[in-house]
């Protein structure tokens, strides 16, 4: 499982114009599920994004988690994190989660983060989402469930 974590000063998520999440201060995670993933990497994960501190404390210095900094997620499924491009131009996607599988554990991980007592809101699965990001900083980690 891959998650991209921006922090973000705000974020939207529409799909056909009509706005279906916003956050304020948080984090937006864009979550890739890889094939044989299971509920052992969707632990993994939600454990290190709830835990990530990223968020500047009085000192100014990253030791702050989203739960300390009162953060929202905007958490949203992306099967192109494993896109595989190696010698091609046209990415494969061979390595991405079935959706029926990808989706539960989307939501698994989704359920994980708020059992942390953290505002999880999600875009669609499946549709075209457009985005609406703030950067902050910008701060962005990439992690991997089997690196963690």
């Amino acid at each position: 499982m891959k998650a991209v974590v921006q922090r973000v000063l705000n974020a939207n998520l529409k799909v056909d114009g009509k706005l279906i999440s916003e956050i304020g201060k948080g984090f937006v995670v864009f979550l890739g599920v890889k094939v044989g993933d299971g509920e052992q990497e969707a632990v993994k994960i939600a454990n290190k994004i709830a835990k990530l501190r990223i968020f500047e404390d009085e000192n100014e210095k990253m030791n702050l988690s989203i739960k300390q900094a009162g953060g929202e997620i905007l958490l949203v499924s992306q099967f192109t994190l494993y896109g595989d491009c190696k010698g091609c131009n046209r990415p494969s996607f061979i390595l991405a989660e079935r959706p029926e599988k990808a989706n539960a554990l989307y939501l698994k991980v989704k359920e994980l983060l708020e059992q942390e007592e953290i505002v999880v809101k999600t875009g669609v699965f499946g549709a075209d989402m457009k985005i609406d990001v703030l950067n902050d900083g910008p701060v962005t980690i990439i992690m991997d469930s089997a690196e963690i």
